[in-house]
């Protein structure tokens, strides 16, 4: 189960964030295939702790020998114990933590594998309402956070339960008087660490909501650096970004006070306990109840008690900091588990499907079929209107409309990386050659957005199929006329690039996509405005590679330029969310309709009219 994040005032639906008995499920899923290694490191810690108690009698039992005036030679047997006691202490603590720590490490390697792996399945609606900025302080802040913790807190804290509970244990052995007198300090412990933690855990959980949002608040500033300083609006994007900042730093300086008031609290209860055990002490030496040895292993062992009380107690702090970064990354691996709830209803009173199933049909058959799809990003916030549409095997529709008709929605419905919120979407099995398999991954999005992943040239396209040979790798790039500049790079298709690596201009890293796409080989592919990263001068050299690409295939284009639109078998003509027009380019044209005065737009803004 999970409850929605506090929203910032970013106006960003931030995900969610699990409820702290599903986090504690969660990590008790991630724990149990390692059930054996928990089980035995803590065995091994509970016998180093016990090993290690035997200390404080031993000192005891020196107080003793010379409160009698015994000989010195008597002294030799228990200091003999006390260095045979170090040296098994110190063998014992280092096995048992170091397994300890591998199954922290172990833990956490499973969480951020599972974490990648549904963060990369999250609807990319969802990703949009949210924002980079919360997902990036998860991945970055909430997960560095965890691992902290898993890394020192989980061992210390072990150790420093088995110290206390056994050395407890030890009190009352030598009688138990003094575990009674020890316990003076308790009261206060517990009211400290209850104060503590209904302050803690809400405090850090708004901690992590502002730095996500300040987070945010930098991506869109810099990311829009050029926009930002074209419509002069550097003032009030620092104001933002300040404002943001002086959120996080308040919300620090709160937890530092928070952390301050909780360290004297526990310095009061440690000066009661001692207190007690001391006075406890003198009237048992007194009476004859204990010899004096006695009374200060006793008070050895309560002062001992200082450094794992303290040290557990204080570890609430990261333990408190680490549960509020899990929650966050549990709420996400639980998202991408649930189906995406509707954002909107297609009727009133009715609910949408929160998820669309993707039938699967052999190539004789329609390539695509879209029946009545609609979609809305949030309640009153409707894209797309009941959109029906066939699209043949081999056919290239193309997809025309104004800014914000629904046609990136559409492609993206159509591709299934977003599940639309009423209606159904009927994929084809697909007869590629991908190593993936184009039956299993039939459709391939190729955006506008593209990455240049760091690496070779050879392992960025290997994305698409890791069993390509070097032979395949070159027939995809000369299928999208990338070839030739390819091979002219430093190193060919050795050389590095993306972040670090040698840079490839927007139309080479589109058609380094393109390639990816030939060498995924799906049944069908959709074109998201995949050639409007170019400039004038590459738009031609770009349409081309798509045509390229996409020849032999089923292909659905979002085009960026009415170019492509005259190459398609069919024009798809969107507005407001609905179908209006659909047919060939020169029926449309003629037709004086909404894609004529499109093409009117279009073909009069520039000195000659397209070619066909």
């Amino acid at each position: 189960m999970t409850t929605d994040s506090p929203t910032p005032d970013t106006g960003a639906e931030l995900l969610p964030i699990a409820t702290p008995a599903r986090t504690r499920a969660a990590l008790r899923t991630l724990i149990r295939p390692d059930r054996g290694l928990a089980l035995t490191g803590i065995g091994i810690l509970v016998a180093a702790t016990a090993v290690g108690l035997l200390v404080q009698p031993l000192l005891g039992r020196i107080v003793d020998i010379v409160a009698d005036g015994r000989p010195a030679g008597d002294l030799t047997l228990p200091v003999v114990l006390l260095v045979a006691v170090a040296v098994v202490q110190g063998l014992t603590t280092t096995l048992g933590l170091t397994r300890i720590a591998r199954l922290g490490e172990t833990v956490l390697a499973r969480l951020r594998e599972r974490f990648v792996e549904r963060a990369l399945n999250l609807p990319a609606d969802r990703l949009e309402r949210a924002g980079a900025g919360d997902l990036t302080a998860r991945v970055t802040g909430d997960v560095a956070r965890v691992a902290e913790a898993v890394r020192s807190a989980l061992p210390e804290m072990a150790r420093s339960v088995l110290a206390i509970v056994l050395t407890l244990g030890a009190l009352a052995l030598l009688d138990v008087r003094f575990l009674l007198a020890a316990l003076l300090a308790v009261p206060v412990q517990l009211l400290t660490a209850r104060w503590y933690v209904r302050r803690a855990l809400t405090l850090y959980a708004d901690q992590r909501v502002a730095n996500g949002a300040q987070q945010q608040q930098l991506l869109e500033t810099i990311g829009g650096a050029v926009t930002v300083r074209g419509h002069r609006l550097e003032e009030q994007h620092t104001e933002r970004s300040a404002g943001r900042s002086r959120k996080a730093v308040d919300l620090t300086m709160r937890s530092v006070n928070l952390v301050l008031g909780f360290y004297g609290r526990l310095h009061i209860a440690e000066y009661i306990g001692l207190a007690a055990v001391l006075i406890a002490g003198f009237w048992l030496v007194r009476d004859g109840a204990v010899s004096i040895g006695t009374a200060t292993a006793a008070a050895l062992y309560f002062h001992s008690l200082f450094g794992p009380v303290n040290a557990a107690l204080v570890l609430l702090d990261d333990a408190q900091s680490a549960a509020a970064g899990l929650a966050r990354l549990v709420g996400v691996t639980d998202l991408a588990e649930q189906p995406e709830p509707a954002a909107g209803k297609a009727e009133a009173g009715k609910a949408a499907p929160a998820s669309v199933p993707r039938q699967r049909i052999a190539s004789s058959e329609a390539a695509v079929t879209v029946h009545a799809v609609s979609h809305a990003y949030g309640p009153g916030r409707p894209v797309l209107h009941e959109v029906s549409l066939t699209l043949e095997p081999g056919e290239h529709v193309a997809l025309v409309g104004t800014s914000g008709a629904g046609k990136s929605t559409l492609a993206r419905i159509v591709a299934g990386v977003q599940q639309p919120t009423s209606g159904s979407v009927t994929a084809p099995a697909g007869t590629g050659s991908a190593a993936a398999g184009a039956g299993e991954h039939p459709v391939v999005l190729v955006t506008q957005e593209v990455h240049v992943f760091t690496g070779t040239l050879a392992e960025d396209l290997r994305l698409a199929r890791p069993d390509a040979t070097d032979a395949d790798l070159r027939t995809a790039l000369a299928t999208v006329y990338a070839l030739d500049w390819a091979e002219a790079l430093p190193d060919g298709l050795a050389t590095v690039v993306g972040e670090g690596g040698h840079r490839l201009d927007p139309a080479r890293a589109q058609q380094l996509a393109l390639a990816r796409l030939v060498l995924a080989d799906p049944a069908l592919a959709v074109l998201d405005e995949a050639t409007a990263e170019a400039g004038s001068a590459g738009a031609r050299v770009l349409e081309r590679s798509a045509e390229a690409a996409l020849a032999g295939r089923t292909a659905l284009v979002v085009a960026h330029r009415l170019t492509q639109a005259v190459a398609a078998d069919r024009v798809v003509v969107l507005e407001a969310g609905r179908v209006v027009e659909s047919g060939p380019h020169d029926e449309l044209r003629d037709a004086d309709g909404p894609y004529a005065a499109l093409w009117r737009a279009w073909s009069g803004s520039r000195t000659t009219a397209p070619h066909p």
